[in-house]
């Protein structure tokens, strides 16, 4: 572990990592705790290591750990180099007030919730121990005291696998009421919670002359399993072959447990924001990404491993938005300082696409200063693709209602005209057998007839506009209808320099229609093409069924000169048309549409300004029961 490296963001406090049973574990603990940050800032202390270093807890948050354990802890840093890296050792630290303390001292790096590496330091006060080593030497007796106050096992063992010694602190730490107890059972046996463990702490005395805080399971007397740490050395005859051994056992079972838990906190929370269905993104406070869930990846078609230190916030916003959502963050009027309730904005995906989204988000605060921040990212294009639709629906309601609206009023209007236009046209006729061949008047007369004709033609067009009932319902081939209206057109002038291309699924089933209404919606949509086309291009008509196979679509495509976007939203209304003065009655497209509605169907329209336009007729094949008798008058 680097001594001057700094990482961001600080791991999050960990109080808010763990729940309570875990913070309690933390407090309750025999062992001083410091977990601090890689540029040696204390993040978090327990009360035991307030106790025994003599600083109040939040007297030790934010100081250097060096300076707190001292100079000699640098050398054992330098020798961490990654995460599950461990080294123990016995360090003589000053309290607070001066005092000189005997820590036996576990450094340990470890990877936070983040990915960012922590380090932890374990402290257990070994001064009682030392003095009792020290005392030792002085008198048996005392060293036979101590012996038995020390708070960690003492222990000596033979060669063969019998305790011949311990002290009270290893008979409570193993469950046995008496000494007379642990010394019957076999150590191999009884106390290794794997046999074979007991041959391995055997080859490494015999070969190091000693173990060092070795990390190895136990048994209790009940069955029941803890993780200590062992440290012993051998004891030797005066031939130097190993006859029993000295050491110290140190329950860890605690700290063992401590640290799962943290694991499984960690682990827990990590799966928790992977599996949201919203993007998650969170940045330390340089902006540097530091998390990016699988919802982020989606949406933003970045991979995590791309993004994770190697891409700033700001790439993934349009220039400027990134700046302008901390100025709101950092505000109290958008659900005050530190938080953004939310609005819509867009961000930038790995295409360089912007998408919509709505952004809710937070700074994330560690000891009143701003380490980090998380935005939660919810795509909007689902959404505005449903308003779209609701939007297109509304209009169309009101489309129809404007039809129904017309359409009443057209067939009253229709009638009153009919019988004068009769009249005009009888009268005009018999003036005209009165008249000599080449009587002037008969030209006269014969505009007369031609023009009452025309408005003939349009009371007829209104009169089939408004009608009130439904189309009666038969199985119909569109195919069928498509080709009987093309040996229509095909013979008249205006279709003789258009090549009809004919794309025809015959494998289509028949639909509930009126043959004779569908044939003029597609009579209308081809003869508006070869306007369009001027008489002279491509015609494609295609049909085929729907991926869902509940309806049937039938496309006519021009190369003609297209709809401008200021008339395309007015081609269905009625009497509109862009053709000259007695050219065109502009209800061609509107009956279509009515035609069309009334057989539960839909027309979209897709056109390119100078290269062609596409009619898409969709009709369903099945038509609801109820609409079919009602049609055709059935009970």
């Amino acid at each position: 572990m680097k001594p001057r490296k700094s990482i961001s963001p600080p791991l999050p406090s960990l109080e808010k990592e763990q729940d309570r049973y875990t913070r309690a574990l933390v407090q309750m603990s025999n062992d001083g705790i410091l977990v601090f940050d890689e540029d040696r800032s204390i993040a978090f202390t327990n009360q035991m290591a307030a106790i025994l270093t003599g600083y109040p807890p939040e007297g030790l948050l934010g100081k250097d750990v060096i300076s707190i354990l001292g100079h000699g802890v640098e050398e054992v840093l330098e020798q961490l180099k990654g995460p599950g890296d461990k080294l123990c050792r016995e360090v003589q630290i000053s309290t607070a007030q001066g005092e000189q303390r005997d820590i036996y001292l576990c450094l340990a790096l470890a990877e936070g919730g983040q990915g960012e590496i922590k380090g932890c330091a374990y402290l257990t006060d070994i001064t009682e121990r030392k003095r009792f080593e020290e005392r030792l030497r002085v008198s048996e007796k005392r060293y036979r005291e101590l012996f038995q106050q020390v708070g960690e096992g003492l222990f000596i063992s033979t060669a063969e696998g019998k305790f011949i010694d311990c002290n009270q602190a290893l008979l409570d730490m193993l469950g046995y009421k008496t000494k007379e107890e642990l010394l019957q059972i076999d150590i191999a046996k009884d106390l290794y919670a794997i046999p074979e463990d007991r041959k391995i702490f055997q080859e490494m005395v015999e070969r190091d002359d000693s173990v060092r805080e070795w990390e190895v399971e136990f048994k209790k007397k009940d069955g029941g399993k803890i993780t200590v740490l062992l440290s012993a050395h051998a004891i030797r005859d005066s031939e130097g072959r190993v006859v029993g051994y000295e050491g110290i056992i140190i329950d860890i079972t605690q700290r063992k447990q401590l640290e799962r838990e943290l694991r499984e906190t960690n682990d827990f929370m990590k799966r928790l924001v992977e599996s949201s269905p919203y993007a998650i993104i969170a940045t330390d406070i340089k902006g540097n990404i530091i998390v990016f869930n699988r919802a982020a990846e989606e949406l933003l078609r970045y991979k995590a491993d791309e993004v994770l230190g190697k891409i700033h916030i700001t790439q993934l916003y349009p220039p400027g938005v990134a700046k302008e959502v901390m100025k709101k963050l950092r505000s109290p009027d958008y659900g005050g300082i530190g938080r953004f309730t939310g609005s819509e904005f867009k961000v930038v995906d790995k295409r360089r696409n912007e998408i919509p989204i709505h952004l809710s988000t937070a700074l994330v605060y560690q000891d009143g200063q701003e380490v980090a921040s998380v935005g939660i990212f919810t795509d909007l294009r689902p959404r505005l693709v449903m308003e779209q639709k609701l939007q297109e629906t509304h209009l169309q309601l009101i489309q129809l209602e404007k039809l129904r609206s017309l359409g009443e009023m057209a067939a009253g209007v229709a009638h009153e005209v009919n019988n004068p236009l009769g009249g005009i046209l009888i009268y005009a006729s018999l003036l005209m057998e009165g008249l000599a061949t080449d009587d002037a008047k008969r030209a006269d007369l014969e505009k007369i007839i031609q023009e009452a004709t025309r408005c003939k033609e349009i009371v007829r067009s209104l009169l089939e506009f408004s009608r009130q009932s439904g189309p009666k319902l038969e199985l119909t081939d569109v195919n069928r209808a498509i080709t009987d209206g093309l040996l229509f057109l095909e013979n008249q002038a205006t279709f003789h320099n258009i090549e009809i291309i004919k794309e025809l699924d015959l494998t289509l089933p028949p639909l509930w229609g009126n043959a004779g209404q569908l044939k003029q919606v597609f009579l209308n949509i081809m003869i508006n093409a070869a306007d369009a086309m001027h008489g002279r291009g491509v015609l494609t008509i295609k049909t085929f069924l729907s991926e869902e196979r509940n309806s049937v679509t039938i496309e006519f495509t021009d190369t003609g000169v297209g709809i401008s976007e200021d008339i395309l939203p007015r081609i269905f209304d009625p009497f509109f048309t862009t053709k000259g003065v007695g050219e065109g009655t502009g209800l061609g497209l509107s009956m279509s549409y009515g035609i069309v509605k009334e057989h539960r169907g839909n027309i979209e329209v897709d056109t390119v300004v100078g290269s062609g336009t596409t009619f898409r007729v969709m009709l369903p094949i099945e038509y609801e029961e109820t609409q079919s008798q009602e049609s055709t008058g059935n009970p």
